[in-house]
C-alpha cells in the first residue's frame, strides 16, 4: 500500500515558491523545509518578513535562496528566472503562488491597478512556468503547483476584485494548458483553489459549509498530495479547498 504522501516522501529536487515571505506562501516553504531539500525562495521586496521566512525554513535544515522580484514588471520576472538558474539547474516543483488582491469595485479600479493586479497574478505563472521549463524538464518528474481560487473554474459576475478573478480565471486556463503540453516530458501541472482561508481578506457572503474558514493546513494537505509520487499520473485538476463555499 502507496504511504500517505507527507513532506518526507514529495519531490526532492530544489521547489521554487513565489509569495514565500507570509501567509500561505511562508506556511508552505516551512512545511517543504527539511534536510536534503534546496528551497529557493520568492518575495516582492528584501523586507523583514521575507528574511524571517528565509532564516525559519533554514532552521528546520533546508537550504534557502532568497530572490526578490515584482511579479507585475516583465523585467523583474526576467531578472528572478536567471537568478533561479544561478543558483539551480534543475527544479523539482514549482509553486506560483504569488498573487495580488484588491477590493476594488469593477467602476473603481483603473487601467493601471488592472494591468497590476493581472500582470501579477496571472502573467507572471505564464512567464515564470515558461522560462522553468528548461529546469523542470532537467528535474523531471516535476510539478508544477498553481494557485486558483475556488471561483478560478467559471465564469460569474464578478463586481469586487474583479481584475483579480479575471487573473485568476487566466490560471485556471494556463493549468490546463501547461498540463498538456508538460506532461510528454513527465511533468504535471495542477491548480490548487482554496475558498476564506484563515487570512483571507474581508469575509464570506453566506455561511461556509463546512461551518469554519479553511486554515493553511488543508491546503497543505492538498499539496502533499500534488508533490507525491501518488500524483505522478494527474495534471491539468483543480483541486478545489473550500469547505463546500462557492460551489
Amino acid at each position: 500500500m502507496t504511504p500517505p504522501a507527507t513532506p518526507g516522501n514529495t519531490v526532492l529536487g530544489a521547489v521554487l515558491i513565489t509569495g514565500a515571505a507570509k501567509g500561505l506562501g511562508r506556511a508552505m516553504a516551512l512545511h517543504l523545509a527539511a534536510p536534503g531539500r534546496h528551497l529557493i525562495l520568492h518575495s516582492r521586496a528584501p523586507d523583514g518578513p521575507s528574511r524571517a521566512a528565509a532564516q525559519a525554513a533554514g532552521e528546520r535544515g533546508a537550504r534557502v535562496t532568497l530572490l526578490h522580484a515584482d511579479l507585475a514588471r516583465a523585467e523583474e520576472r526576467e531578472r528572478l528566472m536567471d537568478g533561479v538558474a544561478a543558483a539551480t539547474g534543475t527544479l523539482g516543483a514549482l509553486i506560483n503562488n504569488a498573487g495580488v488582491y484588491r477590493p476594488t469595485a469593477l467602476a473603481d479600479i483603473t487601467p493601471a491597478e488592472w494591468q497590476e493586479v493581472f500582470d501579477a497574478t496571472c502573467g507572471a505563472v505564464f512567464h515564470l512556468t515558461q522560462r522553468a521549463v528548461p529546469l523542470l524538464k532537467a528535474g523531471a518528474p516535476a510539478r508544477v503547483v498553481n494557485l486558483g481560487d475556488s471561483g478560478a473554474d467559471r465564469i460569474a459576475a464578478r463586481v469586487q476584485a474583479t481584475h483579480y478573478h479575471v487573473a485568476k480565471l487566466g490560471v485556471h486556463a494556463l493549468t490546463r494548458g501547461f498540463a498538456k503540453t508538460l506532461a510528454p516530458h513527465g511533468i504535471t501541472v495542477n491548480q490548487i483553489s482554496p475558498g476564506f482561508l484563515e487570512n483571507s481578506v474581508g469575509a464570506p457572503g453566506s455561511p461556509l459549509p463546512a461551518g469554519r474558514l479553511g486554515t493553511f493546513a488543508d491546503v497543505l494537505a492538498a499539496l502533499d498530495y500534488l508533490l507525491s509520487p501518488a500524483a505522478q499520473y494527474t495534471s491539468g485538476a483543480n483541486l478545489i479547498v473550500s469547505g463546500g463555499w462557492n460551489l
